[in-house]
């Protein structure tokens, strides 16, 4: 007599808690994954000015006016300037005392202007914003070392904010608007 073979039935892999484990994965990597926000430029803006008074009167003679164009170009009141410039200009500008006819006061009446236009590169911008402001904190170092200081950092930890140096040398940068049109 002959024997029929049993057909054994295919080896399943039990998939009724797949769905549980995907969700749970899911879940944790929700939880652990940090999401980059952009930050964006950290400027406070000054609140908008009363309509009915006018405007500070700045003398010609204390804004440094620093235009940039679409092509990367700057000028530094009407004279063309390369980009590895602008800080030391911006010191001779601010810290002139009055010196010099053609540069600033004293460095509280100094302004810097920057202007763009409209078709400039974002970074290009920041660029600017960035040697601007390192100017400063370079003004800003200098005097701390002349008070016996290591750097204006080790005088804001033992001082504080707001401060002489500060005080004595305000960071005054003039954001422009573009001309319409540009």
């Amino acid at each position: 007599m002959l024997k029929k073979k049993k057909t054994r039935a295919g080896a399943e892999v039990p998939s009724s808690s797949l769905a549980d484990i995907a969700f749970l994965l899911l879940v944790f990597f929700l939880v652990v994954t940090t999401i980059d926000i952009d930050t964006g430029i950290g400027l406070v803006l000054p609140p908008p000015p009363d309509p009915e008074q006018p405007p500070p009167e700045v003398r010609e003679r204390n804004m440094l006016k620093i235009l940039m164009n679409s092509q990367g170009q700057i000028l530094m009141n009407d004279e063309r300037v390369a980009v590895r410039d602008v800080q030391d200009r911006v010191i001779n500008f601010v810290m002139n005392r009055g010196v010099d006819p053609n540069l600033s006061e004293s460095p509280d009446k100094a302004v810097v202007s920057i202007k763009t236009d409209r078709q400039t590169l974002y970074d290009f911008y920041i660029e600017m914003l960035d040697e601007v402001r390192g100017s400063y904190r370079e003004m800003w170092n200098a005097q701390a070392r002349a008070e016996g200081y290591r750097d204006y950092e080790h005088y804001r930890e033992v001082h504080g904010d707001p401060n002489d140096v500060r005080k004595g040398i305000p960071m005054n940068i003039s954001l422009a608007e573009p001309d319409p049109g540009n």
